[in-house]
């Protein structure tokens, strides 16, 4: 795919997703959603990766919404502004098949690395990846009820899930903005740092994990996390168990011992196909 509005490097284990219109904050079209969702894939696709950072290239994350698509959904009456969906590939589960919610049923962890405004459909981007740090003094805003709609894209069901019932009834009712100090004070984001510290922390922490978690933990893992959010402690505590009883007669067991016990990194593989 010709990438016209996000761009992607990999490198050290880690695949960079940014978005790329810096000159409209990175807000949203149906062309950048056909990228991020496509890169998103290649990432997890590729044995080189293993985890996966978002960011916005510029001052922006997402400022939400392009307004000139707003005016094409008006006048469509359709949220997509009368284009056709897009070709994509089917997830393993239904609940992540759908434009945001996909990033769940990845095998790879997601970090989102806010460095700047994230309003309604980039706030929802922000939500559903599996970290958020961000920079000091960033604006966050849902603000749906500002344009007569509802909490879009699955968000309703993510954020009562990181902050509680009645903070996500705050932000999403009041439609208000909140500093990153706050978010990050309601559980919200993850950590707050000055700007230019963002990236070099987020790639940092990125590279860790790649380097020395193993790839069939964190995709087991990330499994887990979020099937387990939409079930019940026992079947959660039982999958648990199954998992651990395959698990340890694998590689990454056994390497995780042997590294462990001669005090060396890992070398972790990369999963089979």
């Amino acid at each position: 795919m010709e990438l016209k509005t996000v761009r992607y490097e990999v490198g050290d284990g880690v695949a960079v997703v940014t978005l790329n219109r810096p000159d409209r904050l990175n807000a949203w079209t149906n062309r950048m959603a056909t990228e991020y969702r496509w890169t998103l894939e290649q990432a997890d696709d590729d044995p080189a990766v293993r985890v996966i950072v978002v960011t916005g290239a510029g001052r922006g994350f997402c400022a939400g919404a392009d307004f000139q698509a707003l005016d094409r959904i008006v006048e469509a009456g359709d949220y997509r502004g009368g284009a056709e969906p897009d070709q994509k590939r089917p997830a393993e589960r239904p609940e992540f098949d759908h434009e945001h919610t996909f990033a769940l049923g990845l095998s790879k962890p997601v970090i989102a690395a806010v460095n700047g405004p994230a309003a309604g459909v980039g706030f929802v981007l922000m939500c559903f990846c599996d970290i958020r740090f961000a920079a000091a003094g960033v604006k966050l805003t849902t603000s749906f009820g500002r344009l007569g709609l509802p909490a879009e894209h699955g968000v309703s069901w993510i954020l009562p899930r990181l902050i509680g019932p009645a903070r996500a009834a705050d932000l999403l009712f009041s439609a208000r903005v909140v500093l990153t100090e706050e978010a990050a004070a309601i559980g919200l984001v993850n950590r707050v740092m000055a700007p230019e510290t963002l990236m070099p922390f987020t790639l940092d922490y990125a590279k860790t994990m790649a380097a020395e978690v193993a790839p069939s933990s964190l995709l087991v893992m990330k499994q887990q996390l979020y099937r387990d959010l939409a079930g019940d402690l026992d079947t959660a505590a039982r999958a648990s168990v199954d998992h651990m009883q395959r698990m340890v007669k694998e590689p990454d067991f056994a390497e995780g011992v042997a590294a462990f016990q001669a005090r060396r990194p890992a070398n972790f593989k990369p999963p089979s196909p």
